[in-house]
């Protein structure tokens, strides 16, 4: 996720919006939020095209390790789908008082993406496909090197800043363990010119947003608080971020922390698990945006869907984004792993 300027913008975005934590009772004893835990409810259907830039870097690394055929992925669709699904969270958000910081975010990682991927796009319609057809069928050490890097790339995002990643450790290790001399060597050449070019822009790039973030802001939280119907039964071994911050008495609410990004998403499917819901999360009791992977035979989620992306490189698969109060949650989850493997839960947009 470009989180860099996430956390750039992180406090006008706050302020350009607030909202008040709500309380509940467990037991006689008052369940409030604290006010550094709380974000505005329009944030779950913002950040979801800040995911897409996790979702469309994943889908790419999954096509690199399927296919040798790099030029052949839609990175121009791509674009479009960022867009499509920027301007359908903003109708959705108009009823909320307008997030300048937030938008101005998405503004910008979105643009520097589009100019990314069309430059990129254009290089391997061109380039890069005439070179591709230079070599025979054997995947060159490049084209392995390239499918590793992205699925490096794309773990790593699901949880740090992409700015945090180490493009430079990658580039020498291009030069370093990928052997010079070999057949096909106009495709092997072709493919190191283009990984070190993208390596190289992305060291400087991220070094100066690095720069730039740590000496302005704080980082972000990495937990989310959270209002649960009871506590669950630990699970150290798999889920030791799970931290209760106060709590009543037995089976009733408890408020408690969750880590935040791709974690929540792994937290919540074990807290639904359970038959645990979710009373609050982050200070709200509204809506949170969810996403699931379904094919074509899937049931329609029980929530109000904002809108459905094909998944471009895996025919008959698309992408789900629907709204569902938090209430619902925990029951829309559990929902979901009952399908048999048609429905994927993807992501939760925890704000």
């Amino acid at each position: 996720m470009r989180r860099a300027l996430a956390t750039l913008l992180a406090a006008f975005a706050f302020a350009s919006s607030a909202t008040s934590a709500s309380a509940q009772t467990a037991g006689g004893t008052a369940l409030r939020t604290p006010t550094e835990h709380v974000r505005t409810p329009d944030q779950t259907y913002l950040t979801f095209p800040e995911w897409y830039l996790v979702h469309s870097p994943a889908e790419y690394a999954d096509y690199l390790a399927a296919s040798p055929r790099i030029s052949a992925f839609p990175l121009f669709a791509h674009i479009g789908q960022f867009w499509q699904s920027y301007a359908a969270v903003g109708r959705e958000i108009e009823k909320y008082p307008f997030n300048a910081g937030y938008h101005l975010m998405v503004m910008v990682i979105g643009v520097s993406t589009t100019v990314e991927y069309a430059l990129k796009g254009v290089y391997e319609h061109t380039i890069g496909r005439l070179a591709e057809a230079t070599r025979t069928p054997t995947v060159v050490p490049e084209e392995q090197f390239a499918a590793g890097f992205a699925r490096s790339y794309v773990d790593f995002i699901r949880v740090d800043p992409w700015y945090l990643y180490d493009f430079w450790s990658r580039f020498t290790e291009l030069w370093q363990t990928t052997p010079l001399q070999g057949p096909n060597l106009v495709r092997r050449w072709e493919r190191r010119f283009a990984l070190s070019a993208e390596l190289l822009v992305k060291e400087g790039y991220a070094r100066a947003i690095k720069l730039g973030t740590q000496s302005i802001y704080d980082a972000p939280k990495p937990v989310t608080a959270v209002v649960l119907s009871r506590a669950p039964e630990l699970d150290p071994g798999k889920h030791a971020e799970f931290r209760v911050l106060q709590s009543g008495a037995a089976g009733t609410p408890v408020l408690a922390t969750l880590p935040r990004y791709e974690a929540f998403t792994h937290y919540s499917v074990w807290l639904a698990a359970q038959g645990i819901d979710f009373l609050e999360i982050a200070g709200n009791t509204g809506d949170v945006l969810v996403s699931v992977l379904a094919s074509s035979s899937a049931p329609a989620p029980a929530g109000r869907v904002l809108f459905e992306q094909p998944i471009l490189t895996q025919p008959g698969r698309r992408r789900v984004v629907f709204a569902t109060p938090i209430a619902s949650l925990g029951s829309e989850l559990r929902r979901a792993q009952k399908t048999q493997g048609h429905v994927a839960i993807e992501h939760v947009y925890d704000f």
